[in-house]
């Protein structure tokens, strides 16, 4: 179920999850850090043999919410590891009062994994808040909605035409057109852009889409030509 993606992180795919109507394949990845503590990002469904295979990795001793809509699986995994610190992202602790978070997610990364994983907070879109962050040994840049690529073959009808019309489908991830334009304040986008497109970047990893594995510095300045643009 785990798959190695690069050195010292790995990637498992998790259930489809219906929103409005849409079926979105799920992505987690797991990241071990230089103590042996795992920092798990975006996390999916906790089955037995998932959790068999991320104890043996180490210990569980993050546990990530990359952005207010990747929730849904956090109490699971915070019942199975309730010594895990669990990151909430900007607007999630408002969201899910039903869960006990342990630290906010910022622009500052954690001292448990700074100098390993950088992060920056893409503020100004009013869907959602989402961090981005930097693996630095796998050169691993990790998106979690804003990049996408739908699989064509989950979508018919209207609904295939909507995903079209909202960039979900095509022939490489991208930024969603609803993501573009609920950038109403892009100063600060732009801000965080410029912070994420000097990261060393060799691959981008998505929730929701196939990974890029090479020329992943073209990749992102494609993915965000309509922001960088001087008309963005």
């Amino acid at each position: 179920m785990l798959k190695e993606f690069g050195h010292e992180i790995w990637i498992a795919d998790g259930p489809q999850v219906a929103v409005a109507g849409f079926h979105y394949p799920t992505r987690m990845a797991v990241i071990r850090l230089a103590d042996r503590g795992l920092f798990i990002w975006s996390p999916t469904r906790l089955t037995d043999a998932l959790r068999v295979e991320v104890d043996a990795l180490g210990e569980v001793r993050h546990i990530v919410a990359p952005n207010s809509l990747h929730h849904l699986f956090l109490p699971e995994w915070q019942r199975a590891y309730p010594a895990a610190r669990l990151h909430a992202p900007p607007g999630l602790r408002k969201k899910r009062q039903d869960i006990a978070f342990d630290a906010d997610l910022g622009d500052a990364t954690d001292p448990d994994w700074t100098g390993e994983i950088d992060q920056v907070l893409m503020r100004g879109n009013l869907i959602t808040t989402e961090v981005v962050f930097f693996h630095t040994k796998s050169g691993t840049v990790l998106f979690t909605d804003l990049i996408q690529q739908i699989p064509a073959n989950l979508l018919s009808g209207w609904r295939a035409v909507v995903a079209k019309l909202d960039l979900m489908v095509g022939p490489e991830p991208s930024v969603p057109r609803k993501f573009r334009l609920a950038f109403t304040n892009r100063r600060p986008a732009r801000d965080a852009l410029k912070h994420l497109l000097a990261w060393p970047a060799e691959k981008v990893l998505m929730a929701h889409g196939a990974p890029v594995e090479k020329d992943a510095p073209a990749f992102l300045r494609r993915a965000f030509g309509w922001l960088i643009g001087p008309r963005a």
